[in-house]
């Protein structure tokens, strides 16, 4: 969410000192036979330093339908790399999530291991990592737990043209309780330096939902971003 055209977050290696961040914002209503409104923000900060990198995000989610809230979420994520090289670097990672329409209402990590930048440009830039960690759930019928729990990430960043990019992060969170997927693929087109569109198609798949909830959840949203360095 807010990623756009975001090479910053994608690329980097040793002595780069950077920084750039965004904010995004979705809303959409409806009346007549349904009166519907769902509204959505989210905003990244990235700063590199040296061979340090720290990266700030957040997301928000609501929705109703006749007056009745159908959805109701939000997550902040906090991530902190250092460079050994041009390629290889480790990280540490601790995230929230909260929905209360999802069998997990409560999701924390927290996280550290190794990654790898298998392509490092300005154009095309791809990164994975895996980290093994503590995660904390809690479901919606009262049930928590802590239990170790591992990560596996990726990050593509594709730049088609000077206005338009594409990304695609995906995300593997697997402990005891479940094992949870997500996938955001976007395209990012720069309307001046400063304003841009995104159009999001985000998957979340769970592979041990609770009775009477389904597994998949996918949601399309366009979104207009604005950058800031």
């Amino acid at each position: 969410m807010a990623r756009s055209s975001d090479s910053v977050r994608y690329t980097f290696g040793t002595g780069e000192r950077s920084s750039r961040g965004s904010l995004s914002a979705t809303y959409s209503g409806a009346t007549g036979n349904t009166d519907t409104q769902d509204f959505a923000a989210g905003g990244r900060y990235t700063l590199r330093n040296g061979d340090w990198g720290h990266s700030f995000g957040f997301a928000f989610g609501y929705g109703e339908a006749n007056g009745v809230k159908n959805e109701e979420n939000a997550f902040i994520v906090y991530d902190v790399t250092r460079s050994f090289n041009d390629r290889f670097y480790v990280f540490g990672v601790g995230r929230l999530e909260v929905d209360d329409f999802a069998s997990d209402r409560k999701d924390a990590f927290i996280g550290f291991g190794p990654g790898y930048r298998v392509v490092n440009t300005d154009d095309v830039a791809w990164r994975v990592q895996a980290g093994i960690g503590a995660r904390y759930t809690e479901l919606q019928n009262g049930v928590d737990d802590t239990n170790p729990a591992g990560i596996i990430s990726s990050r593509l960043f594709y730049r088609v043209s000077p206005t338009v990019s594409l990304t695609n992060d995906t995300d593997i969170l697997g402990s005891e309780t479940n094992t949870l997927v997500t996938n955001d693929f976007g395209v990012n087109v720069a309307l001046n330096n400063a304003l841009s569109t995104r159009i999001g198609y985000r998957t979340e798949y769970d592979t041990d939902p609770l009775p009477g909830l389904k597994s998949t959840d996918n949601t399309l949203n366009v979104s207009l971003v604005y950058s800031f360095n």
